[in-house]
C-alpha cells in the first residue's frame, strides 16, 4: 500500500469523525489543502435500491439554482428547421443524418446529446458507439424532447445528470470550490430534495443510506442526513 503523503495526512486528520451539517461539511471542505486549480465540489449518494430491479434504477437530470460553474459542449439530433435554434441557444453542432454520419466517422468531442423523438429513428444506429459513454439521448434524463433548443440551453449551462452506479449509489458535481459556502449548499439541498423526489414506489425501509460530499482531490466528508416522514 503507498505512503500517504503529508497534504493527504494533514487533510485526513482534518475529516470529521461523525456526520455533519451540510454547512459544515463544505467548510470542511474548503479548509482541505489541495491543487492550485478550481476543483469540483461532488456528492455521493448511497441509497437503498436493489439496482437489479428495473423499476429501481434512477436516473434524470436536474437544473442546480446555482449553476455548477462549467458549461458543456452539447449536439442537436434535430430536423433540419430547427437546426439554427439549437445553434443559437447553445449547441456546437446541429443536424440529422449529417451530424449521425459525422459521429459515426469518430466525431465525439461532446459531453451530451440531445435529441428530437422523431431523430431516434436516425441515431439508433448509433447505440454501440453513443452507449458505452453514456451518450446516447434517452427521454428519462431529458435528452430525448421535443424542445430541443430548450434542453440544449439548459445543458449547455450545466444542467446535472445522474444514475444509479451498480453499487446503488448516485454521483453528481454540484459545483466548484470557489463558490460561497451558502450556494453549495443550496445546490446541496436541491439535489438531495430531486434524489428524493425520485424515490421508487417499491423501495422498502431505508432509502438514503448516507451522503458524502468532497472535492476533485480531497477526502469525503459525510453530511448528516434525516428521511423526510412519509407523506411529508
Amino acid at each position: 500500500m503507498p505512503k500517504m503523503t503529508k497534504r493527504a495526512k494533514e487533510n485526513a486528520a482534518m475529516v470529521p469523525a461523525n456526520p455533519v451539517e451540510p454547512s459544515d461539511a463544505f467548510v470542511t471542505l474548503k479548509k482541505f489543502k489541495g491543487p492550485k486549480f478550481d476543483q469540483a465540489v461532488e456528492v455521493c449518494m448511497h441509497l437503498g435500491v436493489d439496482v437489479k430491479q428495473a423499476d429501481q434504477m434512477i436516473r434524470g437530470s436536474v437544473s442546480l439554482p446555482k449553476g455548477i460553474g462549467k458549461s458543456k459542449k452539447v449536439v442537436a439530433f434535430c430536423a433540419p428547421e430547427h437546426v439554427q435554434a439549437a445553434l443559437d441557444a447553445g449547441a456546437i453542432k446541429a443536424g440529422g443524418e449529417d451530424l449521425m454520419q459525422e459521429v459515426e466517422k469518430g466525431f465525439m468531442d461532446f459531453d451530451v446529446a440531445i435529441a428530437s423523438p422523431d431523430m431516434m429513428r436516425v441515431i439508433s444506429k448509433l447505440g454501440k458507439v453513443l452507449g458505452p459513454k453514456g451518450l446516447m439521448p434517452s427521454p428519462k434524463n431529458g435528452t430525448v424532447t421535443p424542445k430541443v433548443a430548450e434542453a440544449v440551453k439548459d445543458f449547455a449551462a450545466g444542467k446535472v445528470e445522474y444514475r444509479t452506479d451498480k453499487g446503488g449509489n448516485i454521483h453528481a458535481v454540484i459545483g466548484r470550490f470557489s463558490f460561497p459556502e451558502a450556494d453549495l449548499v443550496e445546490n446541496y439541498n436541491h439535489f438531495v430534495a430531486t434524489i428524493e423526489k425520485a424515490r421508487p414506489s417499491s423501495v422498502k425501509g431505508e432509502y438514503v443510506k448516507g451522503i458524502t460530499v468532497s472535492g476533485t482531490m480531497t477526502p469525503g466528508v459525510r453530511v448528516a442526513f434525516q428521511e423526510a416522514e412519509a407523506g411529508a
